[in-house]
């Protein structure tokens, strides 16, 4: 299958390299020449615009930070929508604002004829790399059935959740339960620590029962070695809180432990820590507490 893919950053860049493997013609482009060099290196073509990378595919990927990121590579100058055919479909793979997605599609539609799902991931950079990435989609049935194959090449999980923008209700429900569990791993961590007791061994009593989870075996190690090295950075968390925020509000819904967690993330933002992954957490904490859980090497 030919695809345009726009975007290669943490995430687009591992992805974009799985459809090649996966035996897919891919046409890239992305404001960092260096990642599109690397993609070229690994079999690609590159387009000078996103209307060029957008030319002759059968389907265009969409791998960018935020909704307004995304109309503009779809609907901007030298946008892809001004170099696709009508049949061409686009695979917003974005983490955006629900609401935002469905203007967006409904606007490609009806300037161009070209239909879109909404089909953001969970995972981080490990899973991007390794092509186990958990998709949600939204848009019609149809037409994720048609790509299923071609998001399988990226993912472990592809799940149909309904109709345009439902993808990205699914995400940021996603990020709204992981921002919550890194939050209480963090907490806990500390707390066993303030005790008096290790908190390697007491993660190591608590990861096979009911409090286990895929957020504590991801995180709490990298919390104990004090590796913030970004899978996953708290920039990008606190843009899809703001937009679970966003959602949440215009529908009259409280949503107390999200609001919560924007919050302690706005504190690691404001001590230079965005860049950091967001088991950075732990250092929300460690400030609070004066007690560090980072084992001594």
């Amino acid at each position: 299958m030919k695809v345009g893919f726009i975007g290669l950053g943490i995430m687009g860049k591992p992805m974009a390299k799985n459809l090649l493997k996966a035996g897919h013609q891919v046409c890239v482009n992305d404001f960092k020449k260096e990642a599109v060099e690397e993609l070229v290196a690994a079999g690609a073509t590159a387009g000078a615009t996103n209307a060029e990378a957008a030319k002759g595919v059968d389907v265009i990927i969409t791998m960018v930070p935020n909704s307004p990121n995304v109309r503009e590579a779809l609907l901007g100058k030298n946008g892809a929508a001004e170099g696709a055919d009508k049949d061409t479909v686009v695979i917003d793979m974005s983490s955006i604002d629900p609401v935002e997605s469905k203007k967006i599609a409904a606007e490609l539609k009806e300037r161009t004829g070209m239909e879109m799902l909404d089909c953001p991931v969970s995972g981080g950079e490990p899973k991007a790399i390794d092509g186990t990435l958990s998709i949600m989609c939204g848009g019609k049935k149809e037409i994720f059935d048609k790509y299923t194959d071609l998001l399988k090449a990226m993912g472990g999980s592809v799940v149909y959740v309904g109709e345009i923008g439902s993808g990205n209700v699914a995400k940021l429900a996603n990020q709204m339960v992981v921002a919550a569990n890194i939050g209480i791993c963090a907490e806990a961590m500390t707390f066993a620590k303030k005790m008096g007791t290790d908190p390697e061994l007491v993660y190591q009593a608590i990861r096979g029962g009911l409090a286990g989870s895929t957020v504590m075996d991801a995180k709490v190690p990298m919390m104990l070695a004090g590796n913030y090295k970004p899978g996953f950075r708290i920039d990008l968390h606190i843009k899809d809180l703001n937009n679970a925020l966003n959602a949440s509000h215009a529908i009259n819904m409280p949503v107390p432990m999200t609001a919560h967690m924007m919050e302690v993330m706005q504190e690691l933002k404001n001590h230079d820590e965005g860049s950091c992954d967001h088991d950075d957490i732990i250092r929300y904490y460690e400030r609070m507490t004066g007690v560090s859980i980072v084992k001594e090497k």
